[in-house]
């Protein structure tokens, strides 16, 4: 019973997480449309870039068991394609002071987690201390990316508006994590339930606020009339009904 239970909250891990990757695909559509980055930011792809090698790293059997945690390799694996494949089309359509901001992140990143890698390798010579060592370093790394959704919540809270936080990526952001969070917990891998006891809880907040602001939208142009009888020169903020956010990335 415990091994299917496992694998079943492995294919459950693997389904919604493969289903999280590929929602920031809408907004990298609406970059090469417009062949500008805007105003979005790398740093989140980034983190989770580092997030998802890491883990890969922590699945693999020179870290873990054989092939015991398969499904943490599979998913990660798939992660680290579209990851890089969303910074990659960041690079190319961003202005160079942007493109200079994500290297000075990713370059250093990247130069870390490959000195882990070799330290879990070659320093520690049992699976157990190296799962401790890349599973306490995949561990900070995950808070930080399960952290930066709070500065979006904190935008919905202040604004009222949905716009810049999607319905879709709130709602396999938690089912990802809770999926994540009892595979961990079946299997007795504390470093893989413990990043997402912290996501699991941020994702269904996010699901809440969501809820609770859909039918409010932010409206950045009043209209003439309204500038005139109020004599009203800053932005107005009202409730309207706003469909056009519901799911925008």
């Amino acid at each position: 019973m415990g091994d299917k239970l496992h694998l079943a909250m492995g294919v459950m891990g693997n389904v919604t997480s493969l289903i999280l990757y590929t929602v920031p695909i809408v907004t990298f559509v609406r970059v090469i449309k417009k062949k500008s980055t805007e105003e979005f930011s790398c740093v989140p792809y980034i983190i989770a870039l580092f997030n998802c090698l890491l883990y890969t790293w922590y699945g693999l059997p020179v870290v873990s068991c054989r092939w015991e945690n398969f499904a943490v390799v599979s998913t990660n694996g798939i992660g680290i394609l579209f990851e890089f494949s969303f910074i990659a089309i960041y690079f190319w359509y961003a202005p160079a002071k942007n493109k200079k901001k994500a290297a000075m992140i990713l370059t250093p990143g990247i130069v870390a987690i490959c000195i882990t890698m070799v330290i879990s390798a070659f320093v520690f010579h049992d699976h157990h201390h190296r799962k401790i060592f890349i599973g306490s370093v995949g561990l900070l790394v995950a808070a930080t990316m399960y952290g930066s959704p709070l500065v979006v919540m904190k935008q919905v809270i202040v604004t009222k508006s949905v716009e810049f936080m999607p319905f879709y990526l709130s709602l396999f952001s938690f089912l990802a994590s809770s999926s994540w969070m009892a595979y961990g917990l079946v299997s007795h891998e504390l470093f893989l339930a413990a990043p997402n006891l912290l996501g699991s809880p941020l994702g269904f907040l996010q699901l809440v606020l969501y809820f609770k602001y859909r039918k409010w939208g932010v409206v950045d142009e009043p209209k003439k009339w309204d500038l005139e009888k109020d004599g009203e020169k800053s932005k107005q903020l009202q409730p309207v009904i706003n469909d056009s956010t519901n799911g925008k990335s």
